[in-house]
């Protein structure tokens, strides 16, 4: 056991001595977190998607495009139209409904680095993903061997014992 773990109250647990139901459970729970951590990884992966779509169209209202007809989005299929006034500052929505007004540039710094911040967390949520199914890998082995070590111990199939 490792100073780490032992520091933390770990204990490590060969995974060969475990019975098959007991593998079974370990193998279910690794499941659900592998579940839990592919959908986090989606999600935050769309939200890091969203921040890309911010800082374009961020780049998109540029002096040029002053007193344009636009059209500006009520819901997610509603629209009006309208015209933009002002080319130098934006809305950002900052959460909890909260709005602070910015620059382009200070809007465009703003999202990119919540763009860069998703990024190393799904840098590690990954690296958690693969060791789970590393973890995963290794379960389902040592259960496909006992498996195996249990039928071939009860003899062949078929044959009756006299």
């Amino acid at each position: 056991m490792s100073a780490a773990q032992q520091s933390q109250g770990q204990q490590v647990i060969n995974i060969a001595d475990l019975d098959i139901a007991q593998l079974g459970e370990i193998k279910k729970q690794l499941e659900e977190e592998l579940n839990h951590l592919t959908s986090s990884f989606a999600k935050l992966k769309q939200a890091q998607g969203k921040f890309k779509a911010c800082v374009q169209n961020v780049k998109d209202v540029k002096p040029d495009n002053a007193d344009k007809t636009i059209l500006v989005p009520l819901t997610n299929s509603l629209y009006v139209p309208g015209k933009l006034t002002d080319t130098k500052y934006v809305i950002v929505d900052v959460g909890t409904g909260y709005y602070v007004k910015k620059t382009r540039e200070q809007a465009q710094k703003y999202y990119e680095a919540k763009i860069d911040y998703l990024q190393t967390n799904l840098v590690k949520l990954e690296d958690t993903i693969n060791r789970k199914r590393e973890n995963m890998s290794m379960v389902v082995n040592v259960i496909q061997q006992k498996v195996a070590a249990a039928a071939s111990s009860a003899g062949p199939a078929g044959q009756k014992k006299s």
